[in-house]
């Protein structure tokens, strides 16, 4: 079994260079500056307990992998990109892939199984960061992550327990799950508190607009009727597993979202996380002004190249508010 990492920042560096640490054969896809540097310098992966740098071949598409039958893709792009490159993929590598989906959100399955038959989601609880070329951050230790899997849209095979147990020979917990996606909709709810945090400076009015937010997904949700987990299963799973610590000469970073805002990526993820609870609000009935309000904001703010903490949470609380009282539902 080989690993294509397509996408190899915070999450897909980590994983890729952990995999390869542990004798797998992983080759990865990246782009600019970050692949010039892995290619001149291999990838450097910093953990809290030291730094070690993994000579992995990289590529700068599809097009230059020499496709395996039996290959498993780790799509680990931000899901405002996983068109683009699951049609590339498409074009190039054989029918009979596995394709991993190692990403926050739950578009990025349904999507990929327009193109791709063998399909699996995995439940990304990994503190990672990747804010300068040819760098990745694994943030806890000893276990820098736990990436739970399992075949979309439900069930387990070979392929899914495979995967798993590379997974844990590469540090990681990792268990099989045939309602995966269940998991990743708890993980969704979590999620949307991201571009609050990337947007937003921490004065009064966060934990405000973070809890509406909140709220507001979890109507969407049982208007659709969709039952992910429960926070006390997401909580138990998660136990003490992940122990986030300082890495030396780091200073603290936020999640992939902020590290959007930081990098100047004139791009950020909130169509898929705060997008997807609208999406479902238009399609049930539920008002989500709270999340189309920070989509919006943020989206601007990736635009422009705004860095993160920009916008104070009480002009945002205003501004909801004259929306909510202008709003016929």
């Amino acid at each position: 079994m080989r690993f294509v990492v397509y996408g190899a920042g915070a999450v897909g560096g980590v994983v890729g260079a952990l995999l390869h640490q542990s004798g797998h054969e992983v080759v990865l896809i990246a782009r600019g500056e970050h692949l010039a540097a892995i290619q001149g310098h291999g990838l450097r992966l910093e953990t809290p307990t030291g730094a070690s740098v993994q000579q992995i071949p990289a590529v700068a598409s599809p097009a230059a992998v020499d496709w395996r039958s039996d290959d498993v893709v780790l799509l680990a792009v931000k899901s405002d990109s996983t068109g683009q490159a699951v049609s590339s993929l498409a074009a190039v590598a054989p029918a009979s892939i596995a394709l991993v989906c190692l990403q926050n959100g739950v578009a990025n399955e349904p999507t990929a199984l327009r193109w791709f038959e063998h399909v699996y989601g995995v439940c990304v609880m990994a503190p990672t960061g990747h804010l300068e070329p040819g760098v990745v951050e694994a943030k806890c230790s000893p276990t820098p992550a736990i990436l739970d899997i399992g075949r979309y849209p439900g069930g387990v095979d070979a392929t899914a327990e495979a995967v798993a147990t590379a997974f844990a020979a590469a540090g990681i917990v990792s268990q099989p799950r045939p309602d995966i996606m269940r998991w990743k909709y708890r993980k969704l709810m979590m999620n949307l508190a991201n571009a609050v945090q990337a947007v937003c400076s921490r004065t009064g009015g966060f934990d405000e607009l973070r809890e509406a937010i909140l709220v507001e997904g979890e109507a969407a949700l049982a208007a659709a009727g969709i039952e992910p987990v429960s926070e006390a299963e997401d909580t138990e799973r998660r136990g003490d597993i992940l122990q986030g610590r300082e890495i030396s000469g780091r200073p603290r970073s936020g999640g992939s979202s902020w590290q959007s805002l930081k990098r100047r990526t004139g791009v950020i993820e909130a169509d898929y996380l705060n997008g997807e609870i609208v999406w479902l609000g238009r399609r049930y009935d539920v008002a989500t002004p709270a999340n189309e309000l920070i989509r919006l904001e943020a989206t601007r703010l990736a635009a422009e190249r705004g860095g993160p903490g920009s916008a104070d949470p009480r002009d945002l609380l205003d501004r909801l508010d004259g929306i909510r009282r202008s709003s016929p539902r």
